[in-house]
C-alpha cells in the first residue's frame, strides 16, 4: 500500500512540475516531444501519454518560452530568450521549491 502511495505521489509531482523538468532539459539540449517522453520515463520512471506531453509543449510554445522547428519528421524545441529568462528565475528560486517539497514530506513524518 505504501509503495502504491509513493508511486502515485511521484506521478503527481512529475505531472505538476513537468513544464519545469522539460524546460530544464531543453535548456541543456533541444528535444522533440518524443524525446521529452523518453527523458521523463528514464529519469523519473513515469510514463506520460503523448497527448499530455505534446499539449504541454504547445502551451509553452504559445507562451513564448519555446520555439519549435521542423527537423525532418519531428518538431524540435529550443528555449527562446523568454524561456531562458524563465529558467534563470527557476534556478534562483529552486531552493524555495525544494523547501516546499521537504515541508510536504515532513508532514507525514
Amino acid at each position: 500500500m505504501v509503495d502504491k502511495m509513493v508511486e502515485t505521489l511521484k506521478k503527481r509531482v512529475v505531472r505538476s512540475f513537468m513544464d519545469i523538468l522539460v524546460l530544464t532539459e531543453i535548456n541543456n539540449n533541444p528535444m522533440s516531444g518524443y524525446d521529452a517522453i523518453i527523458f521523463i520515463h528514464k529519469k523519473y520512471d513515469v510514463l506520460l501519454s503523448a497527448g499530455t506531453v505534446y499539449s504541454m509543449l504547445y502551451s509553452l510554445e504559445r507562451d513564448g518560452l519555446l520555439e519549435g522547428t521542423s527537423d525532418k519528421q519531428k518538431r524540435v524545441y529550443t528555449l527562446t530568450e523568454k524561456g531562458e529568462q524563465k529558467m534563470q528565475t527557476i534556478t534562483k528560486t529552486s531552493n524555495e521549491i525544494q523547501n516546499v517539497i521537504q515541508n510536504i514530506s515532513s508532514i507525514s513524518g
